[in-house]
Parts: C-alpha cells; sequence; structure tokens
C-alpha cells in the first residue's frame, strides 16, 4: 500500500469533551432490541400473526432474550418503534395502546419484559403525527412523558416526522427532555433531533448532547450492504462534528444492528458489528431473535466486540487512514489500549494483505517499548508481542473487517536493551 494513497487525519488530540445529559442514564452505549428494521408498519394480525406489531411479538422477543444469553450478553432493551398505538388518544388526551393488538395495555407488556429482568423501550413523534401517521406529541409532551412514566417505560426513541415548522425541533426535543425528567422516572431519550435539522443547517450537536442520551443523524438503515456503507461514509465525512460530542450519558446513534437478516454476508455482518463498536454506536438489534442463525448470533453476543462498544472510557473511535480500497478505524480504550478495525472496501477478487507498523499508524507509538495484539476477527487469535518497529500482516476479506486490540506493556526494571 503506497503511503502516498493513504489520507491520515489529525483532529483528535485537540478534542474536548461535551457536557452530555445529566440524567445518569446510558454511561455506555445502549444495547437491545427494536422492532423497526425487521418488522417494520405490519399490522396484519390476520394473515401474519407470528410477525405483526403486537404485544405477542415483544413477549416473544424477551421470553428469547433472557433464554438464549441475549441478556446476559448486555442486551436489556426490548424497543417498540411506530404503529404501536390507537388512531386516537383517549378521552383525557393520553396516547393509547391499539387495542385489538396489544388488549393487555403497554402497562401490562412493562411489567411482563421487567419481571425478565429488561426493560422495556417506546415510540413517539415530537410532530403532530407520528411518520406512519399516527398521533404525534407536538401539544402534548408533558401528557405523554407522564403517560410514559406511569406505564413503566425505560426509553423513549422520539421522532421528528411532520413537524410543521423545523425551527421548532428544538424546542421540541428539549421540551420532552424536561418532561421526562420531570416525572422522576429513569428514561433514557432516543432523539432523532440533528436527523431532521441537517435537511436545513448543521445542528447544534452541543445542545443536543445536553437534551438527549444518543441521536440519529443520518438516515434510516437497510437490509443491504450499501446502506452500512452509506452509513460508516457519512459518520467518517463528518466524524470531526461527531465524535467530540460523543461519551458517556451521549452517543451518535448510525442506526439498528441488521446482523441475522437477509441483506448482509457474513463478512458484511462483521464489518458491521465491528465499527459499530468502534464508533461506540448504541447496539439495538433488529432481526428475529426467535429464528436466528448460529454464526450471527454468536457474533452478536462476542464478548469481545461487545466490551470494546461498552468500553468505560466512553470515546468514540473514527477513521483515520484510507487507501487503497482499505480504511482504518481506532478507538481508544481505557487503560491505554487501542482498538483496531482494518475494512477492505474492495468488492472482488480474494483476501488482501494490510501491514500494520508505526509508518501507517501514529497511534502504534503505544507499541514503544511494547505491545500485546489480539485479533477478534474475524477468528479470535492472539498475535502476541509486538514492539514499536515491528510489522503485523492482516488478511482481509472483500467487503470485511480484520479487528484487533492493542495493549500496551509496561518495560520491567529487570528488561535489557
Amino acid at each position: 500500500m503506497s503511503v502516498s494513497n493513504i489520507v491520515l487525519i489529525w483532529f483528535m488530540s485537540s478534542l474536548v469533551p461535551a457536557s452530555a445529559l445529566d440524567n445518569g442514564l446510558a454511561l455506555t452505549p445502549t444495547m437491545g432490541w427494536l422492532h423497526w428494521e425487521r418488522f417494520m408498519c405490519n399490522i396484519d394480525c390476520d394473515a401474519d400473526p407470528q410477525n405483526c406489531i403486537r404485544e405477542e411479538l415483544f413477549m416473544e422477543m424477551a421470553d428469547v432474550m433472557v433464554k438464549e444469553g441475549w441478556k446476559d450478553a448486555g442486551y436489556e432493551f426490548v424497543c417498540i418503534d411506530d404503529c404501536w398505538t390507537s388512531h386516537r388518544r383517549d378521552a383525557q388526551g393520553r396516547l393509547q395502546a391499539d387495542p385489538k393488538r396489544f388488549p393487555s395495555g403497554i402497562k401490562k407488556l412493562a411489567d411482563y419484559v421487567h419481571a425478565k429482568g429488561l426493560k422495556l423501550g417506546i415510540y413517539a413523534d415530537s410532530g403532530t403525527r407520528t411518520c406512519e401517521g399516527y398521533p404525534g406529541s407536538l401539544g402534548y409532551y408533558d401528557i405523554d412523558a407522564k403517560t410514559f412514566a406511569d406505564w413503566g417505560v425505560d426509553l423513549l426513541k422520539f421522532d421528528g416526522c411532520f413537524m410543521p415548522d423545523w425551527h421548532q425541533l428544538g424546542e421540541g426535543y428539549t421540551n420532552m427532555s424536561r418532561a421526562l425528567n420531570q416525572t422522576g422516572r429513569s428514561i433514557v431519550y432516543t432523539c432523532g433531533w440533528p436527523l431532521y435539522e441537517w435537511q436545513h443547517q448543521q445542528p447544534d450537536y452541543q445542545a443536543i448532547g445536553k437534551t438527549c442520551n444518543h441521536w440519529r443523524s443520518y438516515e434510516d438503515i437497510y437490509d443491504q450492504w450499501s446502506s452500512v456503507k452509506s452509513i460508516l461514509d457519512w459518520t467518517a465525512d463528518h466524524q470531526k462534528i461527531l465524535v467530540p460530542v460523543a461519551g458517556p450519558g451521549g452517543w451518535n446513534d448510525p442506526d439498528m444492528l441488521i446482523i441475522g437478516n437477509f441483506g448482509l454476508s457474513h463478512d458484511q455482518q462483521q464489518t458491521q458489528m465491528a465499527l459499530w463498536a468502534i464508533m461506540a454506536a448504541p447496539l439495538l438489534m433488529s432481526n428475529d431473535l426467535r429464528n436466528i442463525c448460529p454464526k450471527a448470533k454468536e457474533l452478536l453476543q462476542n464478548k469481545q466486540i461487545i466490551a470494546i462498544n461498552q468500553d468505560p472510557l466512553g470515546k468514540q473511535g473514527y477513521r483515520t487512514l484510507k487507501g487503497d480500497n482499505f480504511e482504518v478505524w481506532e478507538r481508544p480504550l481505557s487503560g491505554n489500549r487501542l482498538a483496531v478495525a482494518v475494512m477492505n472496501r474492495q468488492e472482488i477478487g480474494g483476501p488482501r494483505r494490510f501491514i500494520i507498523s508505526v509508518a501507517m499508524l501514529p497511534s502504534w507509538q503505544l507499541c514503544n517499548p511494547k505491545c500485546n495484539v489480539t485479533q477478534i476477527l474475524p477468528v479470535y487469535k492472539e498475535i502476541g508481542v509486538q514492539n514499536l518497529f515491528s510489522e503485523v500482516m492482516v488478511q482481509v476479506n472483500p467487503t470485511g473487517t480484520t479487528l484487533l486490540t492493542v495493549s500496551p506493556i509496561k518495560s520491567s526494571p529487570h528488561d535489557t536493551l
């Protein structure tokens, strides 16, 4: 790989962490399951009872999350997205669940999920209607926040469709944040604020970080490789804006994990998992946990990757190198460690070699005098002790990613030159 083809990005040394929403929540990225990408707005329970948006779907996912090790791996939220409500509020102006599809009501569903040791998420919209045309929260922020708290909801995904004036976005999201905090219940608050404001101007991420626990900035993910690539490209192109505002309590959300669905090869699924960990992204799966292939399950429950995502230092990673159809993404970890993802963007041919050295990665300086390198993906293996002048060769499949951790080894007084 020619050094002339490499773009090194030098901006991280001057970053100052932003202040985050101080509600004590999401100190590490949120982990759980969200219905939207896989199940969308399927409300035809007569024709498709297994896949429609009804209370049984969320009860079954909660059951599987406990039984199949998802809860133990860290996935704790079962989240409802759009299309759960009745088309009308009740006589007191409160949102109500569709009586046919959620006959027991959201409070009973929350109780069921809580009894499993899990948490329940729900969806609403800051405008007059949700994206699918159900009642929005504009003019009802306090009522809706209290309703969610009374039901025992633990997370609110707050969308931004059908806002009459985009200038009201910030006010709407701030008002719902205040209303949630005033309920006295701990409710993780995930926002679409920057997603809708980018259409008009660059959002104020300092304000967003003081208002929301995580926030979407880019378009919905689809079950296809081109969608994953576009999210990564947009994130890298805007990383000077995005990376400084992420940290404990507030995270950039590149959208759902689509691992275990239909559109990605196994290498591409590994790439999404690795890069979402590097980006300190919320890990919200959208798949059918009742019927998921063993390789996807193993990847999603990989303890080493989850540990990178949940690292307590809470710094978002970023792209540091691009050239010759390779990209390198790095994330600083606690203990002066580093996670490194080498992604092969080429979509033809076979595995390609990439050599990691101090000439390629200035961060390799942490291997002075020594470091230990561990490969997490595509398979786990100990690469072993390296030094400042070592060259580590990895092979990366087309559209795949090799994920490594690098841990410094302090010199001993007994070491000799």
